[in-house]
């Protein structure tokens, strides 16, 4: 994380967005803070955090996916193993 976990308390982050895109979300906050009555002036910087969250979903789901055909790769070499062994 870019981010320290004191400087998303201090902006008052909910906890459920101290993520590894906390970094940006600080930036927007501040931005939107500054030009607040202009909500068009922090379009690059909320396109910058939408970015980021949407990598860290599909690194996820590509993590999951992994993890999950390693798994049922083991379970079928078990039972092959097992299978074999038993004759």
């Amino acid at each position: 994380m870019v981010a320290s976990a004191s400087q998303l308390a201090d902006a008052r982050v909910p906890l459920e967005q101290r993520d590894f895109c906390g970094h940006h979300l600080l930036r927007l906050l501040r931005c939107q803070r500054d030009n607040f009555p202009v909500p068009w002036g922090c379009h690059a910087l909320r396109h910058a955090w939408d970015s980021c969250q949407h990598q860290d979903y599909v690194m996820r789901m590509k993590e999951f996916e992994r993890e999950r055909r390693l798994r049922l790769r083991q379970q079928r070499l078990r039972r092959r193993h097992g299978d074999s062994g038993d004759s």
